[in-house]
């Protein structure tokens, strides 16, 4: 499900946050309250073992969520799964976490959307969680392990995925744990039919969204031959499509090109339209905008064979 077509509310979205009920600075009220005043049209709590039940405020839609730890092979090979909106309390196991595929299954029972967080920052390898049935997708940033030892990009776990038949969406969120320092970095931005609980998770469920640290992507539209794109001033925009197939533009001195038109600039030569070749053959496909202070957007694959 494309969040370009049809109808909807955009709605920006942290989707990974904590509070002093586990590790985190902030009571729930005033983390609330702090994503309030950031902009931010929804809030999902997530700490540690513990769902965290906080009222929604005037402007802000806050779901009950939860971070969950889980093995995938050995005991000392962990993995964090977000159990976004969902609708019983976890309990702690006395002896060791379960497998991952017994804590997915446990979020998607209780109503939840289980996606996988940080994978590069807790080391794991694609093949350690990608046949997890129910899983939704992946934390392909989150900015709380970038600003801490430079691990917040998970992109090639996506990416390996991807390329192997496993259709995975991919958000971006802030993992905050000090908010006012690592905070208002990472966002989703979700297209819902409506600001309640419900369609959020809806659209998280379907892919009706993208992640982004910055850039806007305001229309993307693919047929079989072309991916274009309109989005905010940027640097580049690049159409991801397995490992050495795909195309790009980029803005600068040499605008280097790689099976693109830039159609429109803005009036410092960045890039706001531009159309992509799509490779035939190729697996998946998912548009990546970078603006120049380095910031970056994702979409959802465009195309792949389980869409």
């Amino acid at each position: 499900m494309s969040p370009f077509d049809g109808d909807g509310i955009w709605l920006r979205c942290a989707l990974h946050a904590h509070t002093t009920n586990s590790d985190g600075e902030l009571a729930p009220d005033l983390l609330a309250r702090h994503y309030e005043w950031a902009g931010y049209d929804v809030l999902a709590i997530t700490d540690h073992w513990v769902r965290t039940v906080e009222r929604s405020t005037r402007k802000l839609l806050v779901i009950p969520s939860v971070e969950l730890n889980a093995t995938c092979g050995g005991p000392e090979e962990d993995s964090h799964v977000l159990a976004l909106g969902v609708e019983a309390d976890p309990e702690i196991p006395d002896d060791g976490f379960a497998p991952i595929q017994d804590v997915v299954s446990w979020i998607v029972a209780n109503g939840g959307v289980p996606y996988i967080a940080h994978t590069y920052w807790s080391g794991l390898r694609t093949e350690q969680w990608e046949a997890t049935e129910g899983l939704v997708g992946i934390e392909v940033w989150n900015a709380g392990c970038e600003l801490e030892i430079g691990r917040g990009d998970s992109s090639v776990h996506w990416d390996e995925a991807l390329e192997r038949g496993r259709l995975l969406y991919g958000i971006a969120a802030d993992d905050s744990h000090h908010p006012g320092f690592d905070s208002g970095f990472a966002w989703t931005m979700v297209r819902a039919a409506e600001k309640s609980r419900e369609a959020v998770l809806d659209a998280l469920r379907s892919g009706s969204f993208y992640g982004s640290t910055g850039p806007e992507i305001h229309a993307v539209t693919v047929d079989d031959d072309t991916v274009m794109v309109r989005c905010s001033p940027a640097a580049s925009v690049r159409l991801v499509s397995s490992r050495t197939r795909g195309a790009g533009a980029n803005a600068g001195r040499l605008g280097y090109s790689v099976g693109s038109e830039v159609l429109e600039r803005d009036s410092a030569g960045l890039i706001t339209s531009v159309r992509l070749e799509r490779p035939w053959g190729t697996p998946y496909g998912r548009v990546e905008v970078r603006d120049p202070a380095g910031g970056r957007a994702w979409t959802n694959p465009l195309w792949h064979p389980a869409s």
